[in-house]
């Protein structure tokens, strides 16, 4: 079992940052890719990011790449998605989840999930 812990959400304005980590326990961390997914008021849960287990392979959406940064650090196992440049398109809960593939993006291949994190940007 691996289970997942987000922080760093909150209230911000348009045009800040913000800082989201997943601190991992249970399992050996570097033995899952980990995703960043994200579910808007009234929407579906969306893919944001994925890194692989080595850090070395990222991957992002087309609404998000250029503005947000996914990393992990397997020594403390964390992951953090920094997020730069929000809009209120991006207020939405912030989920973290882990696969035991190398990388995915589809949520049905992320096997543990975290109880998400509550990110609001107001204009």
């Amino acid at each position: 079992q691996v289970q997942l812990v987000e922080s760093g959400g909150g209230l911000v304005e348009a045009g800040d940052s913000l800082m989201l980590s997943c601190v991992s326990s249970g399992r050996t961390f570097s033995d899952y890719g980990v995703g960043w997914f994200r579910q808007g008021p009234g929407k579906g849960r969306d893919f944001v990011a994925v890194i692989n287990r080595s850090g070395r392979s990222l991957y992002y959406s087309k609404s998000v790449k250029g503005r947000f940064t996914i990393s992990r650090d397997n020594a403390k196992n964390t992951a953090y998605l920094r997020m730069n440049s929000l809009n209120p398109g991006d207020t939405a809960v912030y989920y973290c989840a882990a696969t035991s593939r190398d990388v995915a993006t589809a949520m049905p291949d992320f096997e543990y999930w975290g109880q998400g994190t509550q990110v609001t940007v107001s204009s």
